[in-house]
């Protein structure tokens, strides 16, 4: 993707990334389809749901059996995020009615992250708005890219695309973890998921890392 020099820097820097941020899209749309779900399904839970962890949760669980209802609340836990961005979020975008709505459906890491950044309110809102805005674009695009190609290529296990959901979720997880700390809870979380896979109905082994990171957080 080509960016013009004489872009406003918070533009580069908005586009570029919301583009990055919108190829993990590709892997969202063949985890989808991997996991049995149609290609509208799978484009609708990012139109709809649009939250990278969350998404990818709700169809690893489904994909390996495991209920909606676990889906659902191990997608909430993971999306709870995004509420606190929200609180930081208010009183700079200063919206309301349908616009906060709509504010909120790309209230989302990178936008956040852009917009704080920035030394004024006006800044952030250009940063939070193009990055937003750009990442649900691009990633419901490659969404849809992802889940056409799965789609076309027959049995996605034969391609070893049955991975894709944890291969793509670490690849999520991998530029967050920022420290030492981060890693050793991490590494406890995956032993625990592990431990418990062969034991538990689907869907439980990632509710409970989950409800880890929360008490490693609250504890902190």
């Amino acid at each position: 993707m080509s960016i013009n020099p004489k872009t406003n820097p918070i533009d580069r820097t908005a586009l570029s990334v919301a583009f990055t941020v919108g190829l993990y899209g590709a892997a969202f749309g063949a985890a989808g389809v991997t996991a049995g779900f149609s290609i509208l399904q799978t484009c609708m839970l990012s139109l709809l749901l649009f939250s990278g962890a969350s998404q990818f949760a709700v169809v690893g669980i489904m994909g390996a059996g495991g209920a909606a209802i676990s889906a659902i609340a191990t997608a909430t836990l993971l999306g709870f995020r995004n509420a606190l961005y929200g609180l930081q979020m208010a009183p700079i975008l200063k919206v309301s009615g349908i616009k906060r709505v709509l504010a909120a459906q790309i209230t989302i890491d990178e936008s956040t992250a852009v917009a704080t950044l920035q030394e004024n309110d006006a800044d952030r809102r250009r940063g939070f708005y193009i990055t937003g805005v750009g990442v649900y674009i691009f990633w419901n695009l490659f969404t849809f890219l992802g889940a056409l190609g799965a789609s076309a290529i027959g049995d996605p296990s034969v391609w070893g695309l049955d991975a894709a959901v944890p291969a793509a979720f670490c690849g999520l997880i991998w530029p967050r973890l920022k420290n030492k700390t981060h890693f050793i809870v991490s590494t406890v979380a995956i032993a625990w998921a592990l431990a418990l896979t062969p034991i538990s109905p689907a869907g439980i082994p990632i509710i409970t890392t989950v409800i880890l990171a929360v008490i490693f957080g609250l504890k902190k």
